[in-house]
């Protein structure tokens, strides 16, 4: 997410020591700029590091011979419209305000945004993000588990933000959240299942629970719920994640901008980045949960990974407060070797960090209900990136080195909840806004860094091995391989690439591809085959100026991992973000979330105006864009990307 509003959250103050004195950072790189072939002696060294056990990232199994990606890449485009190679078929199911498929509760999408908050919690949220297909019926039939990260109120009623009411904070808050729908391919076409037993919204106001070792800590308590243990809602959902056992895992990322905070802030509160008024969402004039100053203890209820059972609509969500808390964008699982889980996790915000999980148990046979509590019992971990391309994973364990009382670290529920204090603690190396994370065929682990203008900047860390740009507007994606298995303590790393350089583009001298040009690396999927996937998130404040002119609109691109090649796949309509990703199992349907289409330079639309960008995808002259999910297919049956 690139939201300007988002990037305010820049709140580490941290004496962390930075390595650009001693590193060289072009000796970490692997592609440069718009991205060219991998550099083979750049590899050679790594080459015997141990590495992966199982790959939790996706349920397909298809395979296809020949070369990873067979399509030719599509142009740049600022075309209100999605644009896929020829030979694939685009279809849009799912937008903003549709039903979900509860049968009780089967409300049409008003064009005028007079949808009320009752009807909006029963209908598909804004800002569609992470997505997942549970198969049912194997590719033909599953369930699509996604996040809504965000609204825009200038969208989500009628008269925007004019006439603020309670009845407006609880459609805002009905509209974010996670929606559970059944999907069918029908003769063809993908449709939404309504009724489904399986249908289910979970908002900013749904009974979730509080797990693990923070669970009850006196900085969870309130005068609501004097136990610490459950909470109202999940809110900012962005990245995702799922478990082997068959659960879906979403993040919650910027939940600090929902709070107000009072005139003098606690060295905590600022640290994470509360502050007074909060970013425009306004709901702690008529919620007092999100006035700090009267709920204090609000915020530290929010910022975990929460676990859901998509097939299960009665089971109440888990926050997992092992994994610690954050900015979280997403949770990528591996299995060791020894069947434990390992969880990857990044946290978007500027200069903030790369954490592991490592659970204490082994994975049992069973599915959710076997492994109800796995995800309560663990060992979390930050990650420290060195400059001679090895990195090591540091315990965030209390009465370990500096997290002592102290150091204002009572207990584990203490540095799980102060987790960015902690690792500020422990020297941690501070990252350009790590976002998804994903894991390739031979165990390494990407994770993508979106942005960072303000590195390098006056009394802001300088770069290092691991963040080598100065006002890194690109962003660029890093990647490590861990040392003997995933819970390894040690890890050799590199970077993958450094996005940007359109003087990269297309093709050499001789005509043979080189890498398509991108900017901002946000979602990243690699594919049953081992393709890897990333999409762009270019703010709209910053996009068609400066560095980012030649760019175009947000896209998807292919990245062929043992090449090295990077081909463009896919362009969104305007003012969008291209996110999420998945596939069903044959490997021939893929779904993807395009985000907040027709977003102004603002990032707050007119409601006198909504249509003023885009008004993908109903492209009805008086309809309003509407985020939504897109099947992407080959017409010819064959698999993705081939």
């Amino acid at each position: 997410m690139a939201k300007d509003f988002a990037l305010m959250e820049d709140s580490n103050r941290s004496s962390n020591p930075s390595i650009h004195e001693v590193s060289d950072p072009s000796r970490r790189i692997i592609l440069r700029g718009g991205l060219g072939a991998l550099a083979g002696g750049f590899l050679a060294p790594l080459s015997a590091v141990g590495g992966a056990a199982v790959l939790v990232g996706c349920a397909t199994n298809h395979m296809a011979s020949g070369p990873l990606m067979g399509f030719k890449s599509v142009a740049v485009s600022t075309a209100d419209t999605i644009t896929v190679p020829e030979g694939y078929t685009v279809q849009v199911i799912a937008p903003w305000g549709d039903p979900v498929g509860m049968s009780s509760h089967n409300h049409a999408f008003k064009e005028d945004a007079s949808n009320t908050a009752a009807e909006q919690e029963a209908q598909l949220g804004m800002h569609h993000d992470g997505i997942h297909y549970y198969a049912q019926e194997g590719s033909k039939r599953g369930l699509l588990a996604m996040n809504h990260e965000y609204v825009d109120h200038g969208l989500l009623f009628t008269d925007g933000m004019a006439n603020w009411s309670a009845e407006k904070v609880r459609k805002s808050q009905a509209a974010h959240g996670v929606s559970i729908i059944e999907v069918e391919d029908k003769a063809g076409k993908w449709e939404v299942v309504n009724p489904s037993r399986f249908a289910r919204r979970i908002t900013a106001n749904t009974r979730t629970e509080l797990s693990g070792p923070a669970a009850g800590h006196d900085m969870l308590k309130t005068a609501a719920d004097p136990a610490g243990r459950v909470v109202l809602g999940t809110l900012n959902n962005c990245a995702s994640g799922i478990t082997p056992w068959g659960t879906y895992l979403t993040s919650e990322e910027n939940f600090i901008f929902y709070f107000n905070g009072g005139d003098k802030l606690s060295d905590h509160e600022r640290r994470w980045g509360l502050r007074k008024g909060g970013s425009g969402y306004r709901w702690h004039e008529h919620d007092a949960r999100f006035d700090a100053t009267k709920t204090p203890n609000e915020p530290n209820r929010f910022g975990w990974i929460v676990e859901i059972d998509p097939r299960n609509p009665n089971a109440t969500p888990i926050k997992r407060t092992a994994m610690g808390r954050g900015a979280h964008e997403g949770a990528t699982v591996a299995v060791t070797k020894d069947n434990r889980a390992v969880v990857y996790m990044g946290e978007d915000a500027r200069f903030e960090y790369i954490y592991k999980f490592v659970s204490r148990d082994a994975i049992k046979p069973g599915g959710a209900a076997a492994n109800a509590a796995l995800l309560d019992h663990g060992t979390l971990y930050v990650a420290k990136f060195n400059s001679d391309g090895k990195g090591q994973w540091i315990a965030l364990t209390h009465g370990q080195g500096p997290l002592n009382a102290a150091n204002g670290f009572a207990d584990q529920g203490e540095v799980l909840i102060k987790a960015r204090q902690a690792s500020d603690l422990l020297g941690a190396t501070k990252m350009d806004r790590p976002e998804w994370i994903d894991i390739d065929k031979q165990g390494w682990v990407y994770a993508t860094l979106t942005n960072n203008s303000n590195r390098g900047g006056d009394k802001q860390p300088g770069v290092d091995a691991a963040n080598p740009r100065v006002n890194n507007t690109q962003g660029n994606i890093i990647r490590w391989k861990e040392d003997g298995d995933f819970h390894g303590a040690t890890f050799a790393w590199n970077h993958f690439v450094l996005a940007g350089d359109p003087s990269l583009e297309r093709s050499d001298a001789k005509g043979n591809i080189k890498g398509d040009m991108f900017s901002c690396p946000d979602g990243l999927w690699v594919d049953g085959r081992g393709l890897m996937w990333i999409q762009c998130d270019m703010s709209t404040s910053a996009m068609g100026k400066g560095d980012l002119k030649n760019f175009g609109n947000n896209m998807m691109l292919a990245a062929d991992v043992n090449t090295g090649e990077v081909r463009r796949f896919m362009v969104g309509p305007a003012g969008c973000e291209v996110t999420g990703a998945t596939e069903t199992p044959d490997g021939k349907t893929m779904f993807i979330n395009i985000q907040h289409p027709g977003e102004p330079a603002n990032e707050r639309s007119d409601p006198k105006n909504p249509r003023a960008v885009s008004n993908w995808p109903d492209k009805k002259p008086n309809g309003r864009p509407r985020s939504a999910t897109v099947v992407i297919r080959k017409a010819d049956g064959g698999v993705i990307g081939t």
